[in-house]
């Protein structure tokens, strides 16, 4: 199975590299994926464009794919399936939630000149990044691409209820699947609540996996697109 790859903010493509290997070798076919504005060095993309880049990756695809976002493009995953319904398989939602209908995409740290810079490691000090050592966190740091404002500060749109067919798997690295599983019960996470299939799966990291335990990742994720 095709599984599109979507690391979340000032990420690009690269940084599931490991993971990709991994499945590969899992006989599945990662398809990691940079997002306009963030890897192309375009600093005025928009969160419609990064959807229509992952729509363009779905409908090129020679089947139904499995669709991985991770952190805020928890969100771009799930608006994904929201436009494709028919065309995934099922979303993986790595350290994050989707937002719902209306709300800003990831408008969390401040803007500047037109973009979101990554905000130092201040804001992710505890479980986040507990399993970061000081070089990892030095080249993410270095390498992290400053997220535009059209992305950042993008409005979520949600239309088609088909969405919720789709099932839906939580990967929980920082937080456990009972405190995931405690959010949606709640009423924290709304797209979820409706969903028809939500599973939930731990993983013994920080809000980076694929940095720290891409081995676990991949297993993770080929599991998931084995299982109907």
């Amino acid at each position: 199975m095709d599984i599109l790859l979507i690391g979340g903010l000032w990420l690009n493509g690269s940084v599931w590299g490991r993971v990709a290997s991994g499945l590969e070798g899992l006989g599945h076919r990662p398809v990691p994926l940079t997002l306009p504005g963030q890897g192309d060095g375009s600093a005025s993309a928009t969160l419609d464009e990064q959807v229509e880049a992952v729509l363009a990756a779905v409908d090129a695809a020679p089947g139904r794919v499995m669709v991985v976002g991770h952190s805020a493009a928890c969100t771009l995953a799930w608006l994904v399936a929201d436009r494709r319904p028919e065309r995934v398989a099922k979303v993986v939602l790595v350290g994050g939630f989707p937002s719902s209908h209306g709300q800003s995409y990831a408008d969390f740290f401040e803007v500047r000149d037109g973009v979101m810079p990554f905000p130092g490691w201040t804001p992710f000090e505890g479980p986040d990044a507990a399993d970061l050592d000081d070089e990892a966190r030095r080249e993410l740091a270095e390498a992290a691409i400053p997220v535009p404002e059209g992305v950042a500060r993008g409005v979520v749109r949600l239309v088609d209820d088909r969405r919720f067919a789709v099932p839906v798997l939580v990967v929980c690295p920082e937080f456990t699947p009972a405190q995931a599983r405690e959010c949606v019960d709640a009423g924290d996470v709304p797209e979820l609540a409706r969903a028809e299939r939500v599973d939930f799966t731990d993983i013994d990291s920080g809000h980076w996996p694929m940095i720290t335990r891409p081995a676990e990742l991949a297993r993770i994720l080929g599991a998931a697109a084995d299982t109907p």
